[in-house]
């Protein structure tokens, strides 16, 4: 690693896209620092393959380099992957999870696998602009259309499957999906230089005998990464048979589109260990960005963290566990409706009658591995519940009944499409509904960076003790200079508090 870091750039935001900025993008190269890696591509002219900004070679000359805002673009270009540091397996763009304009939306949308099942036409009724509008503004910004974002989605889906299972190509081709065998065969040659069968041999296993569906997959991140807030809140909150905290890992079970799914996930020290059991290969692709999103994998913790520390109360907090991610979910609905289960209890009360939902109505899973049983009831599950039958305030009744019928027919709208905006005004209108429960919504389901609880008393507690206004008037106005990244200071307050100890990685 060089150690020219230091003089490497800021990544950009709102001074525009980086791969713009060709100087910025050389000095990242040359630093060959593993904080670009996903924000933009290195090709290189005289060997025709594309780069992470942190390949370990030699650098090219600065003449030879051209660089790409995506891995698609890389490829339409021309550009193959480098088989040494693997271009195609870099965290993501944090930008897909800090913006919430249309590309960034539809980022979203095509990393959970929608234009593989919906087509473009289906990607643009739910962003709700015509296909046009959406592919001429992908194309500006990604130098590539939804079909060649989804095209290397498809293939860095088969190298995973091609190197973590023995299953036969033909049925891998059509797990990560695509239409045919030659498909798969040609993408996979255009893409990596290697046929199937090479990358299978060159991953140095061969065929394995297991289980089929289960793989092992290592999820990047950009360090640092500080897993206690992530693991601690995730175990303290689990709800009984839908998660668990087992032997040091997180484990969950996942309602797909095409079928349940279990996925365990453990922290390393470079990587986030991931074992994913599912009903249905072709939900391979939207499983693991689930998970990277549940995690908050592709965040920029240099960037956060940075701009915490200009404020000089928050600063020692950040310095002593820097990299602290926000705890998001896997299923935005399944979030609210857990949300309004939280309100005004305790985490126990919480998980109590969380549990009682979940085995009432949801649906039943196997999990030989553990004592998982059940998939989170969906809300048009819940829509035909008796109010009568929950154990909590006639009041607390009508607003989770409220939010479940908004959430069934549509009303509300909390997919990773949804505009943020759009969904707290509508969450705003459901009674009951007051601005901390919207914004931990915005915050953990929509996944906002910015999203702020002024109110929450953890959060005043803790800005009491560091000499930060305590009153949530005067909290907002101070945290204007923590934007746009007020989530992440809700997260270095919480773990100030000890009533917020589930902030804490768990010891057994």
């Amino acid at each position: 690693m060089s150690d020219s870091r230091e003089n490497a750039p800021a990544p950009l935001t709102d001074a525009g896209p980086m791969h713009t900025d060709t100087d910025r993008c050389l000095r990242a190269a040359q630093a060959k620092d593993a904080r670009f890696d996903g924000w933009f591509f290195v090709a290189v002219v005289t060997t025709g393959i594309y780069c992470r900004p942190s390949c370990p070679v030699v650098a090219p000359k600065a003449e030879n380099m051209r660089f790409h805002p995506s891995a698609a673009a890389a490829q339409q270009a021309g550009f193959r992957a480098c088989k040494r540091c693997r271009p195609d397996a870099s965290p993501g763009s944090p930008q897909w999870n800090e913006r919430a304009d249309l590309v960034a939306r539809a980022m979203r949308l095509i990393a959970d696998g929608v234009v593989d099942r919906d087509g473009v036409p289906g990607l643009a009724a739910r962003l709700g602009y015509s296909t046009r509008q959406v592919e001429r503004q992908l194309l500006a910004e990604l130098g590539a259309g939804p079909l060649a974002l989804a095209r290397a989605q498809r293939a860095q889906t088969a190298r995973l499957l091609i190197e973590t299972s023995a299953l036969p190509m033909a049925d891998i081709a059509f797990a990560a999906g695509f239409a045919s065998v030659r498909a798969f065969n040609e993408t996979v040659r255009e893409v990596f230089a290697l046929s199937p069968t090479e990358l299978r041999q060159r991953a140095g296993r061969g065929p394995r005998a297991g289980v089929p569906g289960a793989l092992t997959l290592r999820l990047p991140f950009r360090a640092p990464l500080c897993p206690d807030n992530l693991f601690g809140h995730l175990a303290a909150t689990a709800v009984p048979g839908v998660e668990e905290w087992r032997d040091g890992a997180y484990r969950r079970t996942l309602r797909l589109p095409y079928g349940p799914g279990v996925v365990t996930l453990s922290p390393r020290p470079d990587h986030i260990a991931c074992q994913l059991s599912l009903a249905d290969l072709r939900d391979l692709a939207g499983a693991i960005s689930r998970c990277r999103r549940l995690l908050d994998l592709d965040a920029d913790p240099a960037a956060v963290d940075d701009l915490l520390r200009t404020d000089l109360q928050l600063a020692p907090l950040v310095d002593k566990a820097p990299g602290r991610r926000v705890p998001r979910a896997v299923d935005a609905d399944e979030f609210a409706v857990r949300a309004v289960l939280g309100q005004q209890v305790s985490t126990a009360a919480a998980r109590t009658h969380a549990g009682r939902l979940v085995a009432a109505h949801g649906e039943p899973v196997e999990d030989p591995a553990g004592g998982l049983t059940h998939l989170f009831p969906s809300v048009q599950a819940l829509a035909g519940l008796d109010p009568e039958t929950l154990a909590m305030p006639r009041t607390r009744r009508a607003t989770l009944t409220g939010l479940v019928g908004a959430l069934a027919e549509g009303r509300v709208a909390l997919g990773v499409g949804s505009d943020w905006d759009d969904a707290r005004a509508a969450l705003g209108t459901l009674p009951g509904l007051g601005p901390w429960t919207v914004e931990v919504i915005a915050m953990r389901a929509l996944g906002d960076p910015d999203a702020f609880v002024p109110t929450d008393l953890g959060v005043r507690r803790a800005a009491a003790e560091l000499g930060l206004p305590a009153t949530p008037g005067a909290l907002t106005r101070h945290s204007t200079r923590w934007r746009p990244w007020r989530a992440y200071a809700v997260q270095y307050l919480w773990a100030t508090d000890a009533a917020h100890a589930i902030n804490r990685l768990p010891t057994a």
